[in-house]
């Protein structure tokens, strides 16, 4: 046994000195040229190589490089400069003084996609005669190497005369097998605006149609966007989906997609055609789609504190953010066309949840249709359709909003309203604006609208009871029955409402129950949360007392002015006056019957 072992120990050492000796009288360097040379053959790019190659034999056999750069033919720039460059190699081709790489390593790369580091036509390149079909275009990439490792890496990306992007952090794994199945593990982190996207994402890709075509299934993919105007902690997620590009067509499609957004689920869709006007189209699915852990809104919290329901109403963060009302935070709209189309079962903003929600837009470079926005609120409906113009300086939006039987407390809670009239909403409209924030609607939105508020209910202010007290002190006559309601309710309210950059003006308003009928009109400064409205009533039930001045009553319409904050409604009501002077038409219609009666005599 021990004689056995001694016999491999000595081949061992035979053959590592062997393999030591031969790798040291191959120098490296011989093989510059060639690498050259391939590598010009196969792409059309140049490789240069500063600096002298060397062996390192530990823990792979391998061929370490200085600087390198690879430039497409004519461009001012290198596609890829990396300060280091490892070739794995494998050993036995070595013999026959053969070089085959098993893998590339570039640690502290630069990739450069930009028009200096795109290939170019040589000035003084002959020109094919008139009616020459021109030559197929290719991309110049084949890949036929085994595996491809960038480490620590750095991709600027830029299109014609648009804002570099900057990918960094960037690292890629890239393992092929003779079918040209690679698998694949890439991060990296985009920097853009104040804005940081954390990516990372590990499958598999089929490169046999590569360049003309490429398909990948991506297991698992994970990412992190940071930004001014959204949640502290950001927005984060993972997912899967099935990609394929076709460079012949310039298009990309996300099939079987499943990703994660915070709390909110979604999956459906995405293609792209790609081009100096991309196209994208958009189908999406969601069963929990909360808005405002994705938009870093704070539900209303419980409580009438109007201070901090004003300072809510002020500073909440708007569905989309913008810093000054004379920026279009929507330019963007205009670089593509694209549909979308979301269907989601619960979606949750401002602490509403709305179910079977369902948007189908259309966007054609800044001109965008809202088709369909519809969904349920509770036990009401609600329909948004209308358009934006995100053309000019600001954006102008020009909706058509349809309300049926729609709670209105949960809605004035959720915008951090004081909940003093509530109701089943019912309205149909047209409101036009720039921007979409609580702010600039209550400021410089204008419309109009037919609104019907079922079961309207206001609290804190009883206005029959209100009216009796005033009339039983000024008169003896008649008594009221007394009521513990500290609100008034009305079967129905309609009114017209008219908005013109923050003043609501409601005209034809009108409304009955079994207590009380009322008429009116008024205006409400949105901006200052201030009301006036002048109401004429008519008391139907709970008077006592002489018959007839009771049934002056009830068909008298008397004054009601409700004015001032609305955390502190004021009134004016004069009781006294109304009923003087309609006493006395009363006495003096009678004085008239009872001449006429006596001349009849």
């Amino acid at each position: 046994m021990r004689r056995l072992l001694t016999t491999l120990f000595i081949l061992l050492v035979v053959v590592v000195a062997g393999l030591t000796a031969m790798v040291a009288l191959i120098n490296p360097n011989d093989f510059r040229s060639y690498m050259i040379t391939q590598v010009e053959q196969r792409s059309g790019y140049h490789l240069a190589l500063e600096g002298d190659l060397r062996w390192h034999a530990w823990p792979q056999l391998s061929i370490l490089a200085g600087r390198m750069k690879l430039t497409a033919p004519g461009a001012k720039l290198p596609l890829v400069s990396a300060e280091n460059m490892r070739l794995d190699v494998a050993l036995w081709p070595l013999l026959s003084h053969q070089l085959s790489v098993k893998q590339v390593m570039l640690k502290g790369a630069v990739i450069t996609l930009t028009p200096d580091s795109a290939a170019r036509r040589p000035e003084n390149a002959p020109i094919a005669p008139a009616g020459t079909p021109e030559p197929e275009e290719g991309s110049g990439w084949s890949w036929n190497i085994g595996s491809l490792q960038v480490a620590d890496s750095l991709l600027i990306w830029q299109r014609d005369d648009n804002e570099q992007l900057n990918l960094r952090d960037l690292n890629l794994q890239m393992k092929q097998d003779d079918a040209r199945k690679a698998s694949i593990e890439f991060s990296g982190r985009l920097n853009r605006d104040q804005r940081d996207l954390t990516v990372s994402l590990n499958g598999s890709l089929d490169l046999s149609q590569y360049p003309r075509q490429l398909s990948a299934h991506m297991d698992k993919f994970s990412y992190r966007l940071r930004a001014n105007g959204l949640p502290e902690q950001g927005i984060e997620g993972e997912g899967a989906f099935n990609a394929d590009y076709s460079a012949v067509n310039q298009s990309l499609t996300l099939g079987e997609l499943t990703f994660s957004a915070n709390d909110s689920e979604l999956s459906g869709q995405i293609s792209a055609r790609l081009g100096d006007a991309p196209v994208y189209q958009l189908d999406l699915a969601a069963k929990t789609l909360n808005l405002d852990t994705l938009l870093g809104l704070q539900p209303p919290a419980d409580g009438n504190d109007a201070r901090a329901q004003n300072q809510s109403a002020t500073t909440g963060r708007p569905v989309i953010a913008n810093s000054a009302l004379t920026d279009n935070a929507l330019s963007n709209l205009n670089d593509f066309s694209g549909q979308l189309s979301l269907r989601a079962q619960n979606v949750i903003y401002h602490g509403l949840t709305m179910t079977d929600f369902n948007v189908q837009a259309d966007n054609r470079r800044g001109q965008l249709s809202l088709n369909t926005f519809t969904g349920k609120l509770g036990e009401g409906e609600f329909n948004l359709p209308g358009t934006l113009d995100a053309t000019g300086k600001q954006p102008l939006f020009h909706l058509h909003p349809q309300f049926s039987r729609v709670a209105l407390g949960p809605l004035l809670k959720a915008f951090a309203l004081p909940q003093t009239l509530t109701g089943q909403l019912s309205l149909q409209g047209e409101v036009w604006g720039h921007n979409f924030t609580a702010m600039d609607f209550a400021r410089g939105w204008q419309g109009s609208a037919a609104v019907t508020l079922d079961n309207a209910k206001l609290e804190g202010l009883n206005i029959s009871q209100l009216i009796q007290r005033a009339v039983t002190r000024t008169n003896g006559s008649v008594a009221a029955e007394e009521r513990d309601e500290r609100y008034s309710q009305v079967r129905q309210l309609t009114a017209n409402a008219t908005l013109n950059q923050g003043n609501l003006r409601l005209d034809d308003l009108a409304g009955d129950s079994e207590l009380l009928a009322l008429t009116g009109n008024g205006t409400l400064n949105l901006p200052e949360r201030q009301c006036d409205v002048n109401l004429q009533i008519r008391v139907l039930q709970g008077w006592k007392g002489d018959p007839q001045l009771v049934s002056m009553l009830t068909s008298t319409a008397i004054p009601l002015r409700v004015y001032g904050p609305w955390e502190g409604l004021n009134y004016q009501l004069n009781v006294d006056q109304l009923l003087r002077k309609r006493l006395e038409d009363e006495v003096k219609k009678r004085l008239k019957e009872w001449e006429r009666q006596t001349r009849e005599r």
